[in-house]
């Protein structure tokens, strides 16, 4: 694939980092205080493959937008305390963007607020990597829609086809899909049965990523 594209794009959570299984903890947490019980395929349904939240669920149960977004905040708070607690880097991830560097302009597109996004990589050796973050905020639409992929390409001045882009939701080839890039997608333990057939390619670790490229 050399030679194919001129930037690559990475998410962030579940891709570089192993933070999905923290965010499904703290949700979890808060959910159950209003008895509202999720499992591992309701939060997988909505959240990666619809990219939607799962607090749809209390509003269903009858609390009003002021008591969710109470709730939000809780969560986010809870969120926070268990990424200060400690994240790991997702094997091979280091070694890879040390072989990607200087070679690819390397930028992380995520839907994560700013707070948690610099409190996780507060802890990590991994942003002198990258040319830019895109966030919460940056631009209009989460993924599933092309917004954050529209906005990364758009920053760094290229056509959309020729960037890659390296997920692992659903949710997130969706939206680089609807943004005209390629995808290659690593799916982790929370995404692994999703549907991944738009992808250029399906990989079981970021250690392959390098091969692939033609490295």
């Amino acid at each position: 694939m050399t030679g194919e594209f001129d930037v690559i794009l990475f998410d962030n959570d579940g891709v570089l980092v192993d933070t999905e299984p923290l965010f499904l903890r703290a949700t979890r947490e808060l959910l159950a205080t209003v008895d509202v019980a999720i499992d591992v395929d309701t939060y997988r349904e909505i959240c990666l493959v619809q990219g939607k939240s799962v607090f749809v669920l209390a509003e269903r149960k009858g609390l009003t937008k002021p008591e969710i977004l109470a709730l939000r905040a809780r969560r986010d708070a809870r969120y926070m305390q268990l990424i200060e607690e400690g994240v790991s880097v997702l094997d091979g991830v280091e070694e890879t963007l040390a072989s990607l560097h200087g070679t690819y302009p390397l930028a992380i597109v995520t839907s994560s607020g700013r707070p948690h996004f610099e409190r996780i990589h507060q802890q990590t050796r991994l942003l002198g990597y990258f040319e830019f973050v895109l966030a919460d905020g940056d631009y209009a639409r989460h993924k599933p829609h092309p917004d954050p992929y529209l906005a990364a390409a758009a920053r760094f001045g290229v056509d959309c086809e020729r960037c890659l882009v390296i997920e692992d939701t659903e949710r997130g080839l969706e939206s680089a899909h609807a943004a005209g890039m390629r995808c290659i997608a690593i799916p982790n333990e929370l995404s692994k049965t999703g549907n991944f057939e738009k992808a250029e390619r399906v990989l079981g670790s970021m250690e392959e990523l390098i091969d692939v490229l033609g490295f």
